[in-house]
């Protein structure tokens, strides 16, 4: 058990480090503190505000909202949920909304469904549990990946392939793999492996879903190879088994494209996201292919709050206007043009990512978790990862004079040769 203080400094449980400051405000890409004091926000929440603080759109809907209908539960219909659901949908089979899908008529593939939660964690224990269902009870076994970051309840966590997040909550759940990420042939080798003949006409896997981000956001920003996600669709059609791709934090326009895996040019069989859905109000949401969500029956899964109607008006303002700003476009041309301007300062090796989820990798002899404080203390929020990166996704309505003044706060603390941060 952890040592007991003599007196009791915060009622919180001590799962956070302590912070140094404390934000009461916020209106667009800009915090504020106690103090009144500015901060100009490149971290949106861990990729969660997007269209950044108290955007009036997504505000007006929510306080209609609570005015109207606050809870009811899952037992009664929701039409907020419907709209929503087809909102998804429409942006993950086609990455817009003007589709057979956006007006509720079946296409060739067939619509997705979608379950709500609260969280991204919520949506991945969906993803795990329909997966299983469609196996069976024989397919059974999840294929991550090495540095992955899936969530923090039990089935997200064993899915999750950094030991250190789990060692003190051991053991596990059963029938996790985790392999190299970026490496085809260990996936091939994998599945090749759990492929059963059960008798001269039936043959199937023992892996039930291979788990993927199409960008490892929570290990540093890692990006794979050309082509990696459209190879692990190709082997999960060779061998009958589930593809799920984790969007939770590449999702919604963030890395250039509505998801990640639309780089590619493919579709998962499931799709999990949360965070951008509805710009900080906690929601999460797990899709699927016609096909595999109707493996589900009621009683299978549930939620008490999810899907309820204040987190669902702030979702559909939020895709709504995500649409409306062309957040891929926004993304990708801004991303662009923070990495040239990144590129070019001293003590920098390396800037990674897509779109507005970039990574900067600092030389050796400049610790990250300093320069990311220093920067707060000038007014810039940014977030310090492992490998000595520093993980930048600032919101999609920023502008080159928002660019200039984050870039501008680095390079004064990098422009020193003696790099004392």
């Amino acid at each position: 058990m952890g040592q007991v203080e003599d007196k009791v400094q915060s009622y919180l449980m001590p799962t956070y480090k302590p912070a140094s400051v404390t934000f009461v405000s916020g209106k667009g890409p800009y915090l504020f503190d106690q103090k009144g004091r500015k901060y100009l926000d490149f971290l949106s929440g861990i990729a969660v505000t997007s269209l950044g603080h108290a955007h009036e759109k997504i505000v007006a809907h929510v306080t209609e909202q609570a005015h109207k209908l606050w809870h009811v539960s899952n037992l009664f219909h929701n039409e907020l949920a419907e709209e929503v659901a087809k909102l998804i949908d429409a942006l993950i089979m086609f990455g817009e909304l003007k589709s057979d899908s956006a007006s509720g008529e079946a296409t060739p593939e067939g619509m997705g469904r979608v379950f709500f939660a609260n969280s991204g964690a919520e949506s991945i224990e969906c993803a795990l549990k329909l997966a299983r269902k469609c196996g069976a009870g024989r397919s059974y076994k999840i294929i991550s990946f090495d540095g992955s970051f899936h969530g923090r309840t039990f089935g997200a966590l064993s899915a999750t392939a950094q030991p250190g997040k789990k060692q003190d909550f051991a053991p596990m759940l059963e029938g996790f793999i985790h392999i190299p990420y970026g490496d085809i042939d260990a996936l091939e080798n994998i599945l090749a492996q759990n492929q059963v003949s059960a008798d001269t006409t039936e043959t199937y896997n023992l892996v039930a879903a291979v788990l993927v981000e199409p960008i490892q956001g929570e290990n540093a920003i890692v990006v794979p190879p050309a082509n990696y996600l459209k190879d692990i669709r190709s082997l999960c059609d060779r061998y009958g088994v589930l593809m799920i791709a984790d969007e939770i934090q590449t999702g919604l326009g963030r890395t250039g494209e509505w998801f990640g895996f639309q780089h590619d040019h493919i579709l998962p069989d499931i799709v999990t996201l949360a965070k951008s859905l509805a710009n900080g109000m906690p929601i999460g949401a797990c899709w699927a292919k016609d096909h595999v969500a109707l493996n589900f029956a009621p009683g299978d899964h549930g939620s008490t709050f999810g899907g309820q109607p204040l987190a669902l008006s702030a979702a559909k303002a939020t895709l709504e206007e995500l649409v409306t700003l062309m957040a891929p476009e926004k993304a990708k041309t801004l991303g662009a043009a923070l990495v040239d301007r990144l590129s070019g300062l001293p003590g920098i090796e390396e800037v990674r990512g897509k779109g507005l989820l970039l990574g900067i990798k600092l030389i050796p002899r400049i610790n990250n978790v300093d320069f990311v404080g220093k920067a707060l203390s000038l007014g810039l929020v940014l977030n310090a990862q492992s490998s000595n990166v520093i993980r930048l996704a600032p919101p999609y309505i920023i502008d080159e004079s928002h660019i200039d003044e984050a870039v501008g706060i680095m390079a004064k603390l990098l422009g020193g040769e003696s790099y004392d941060i």
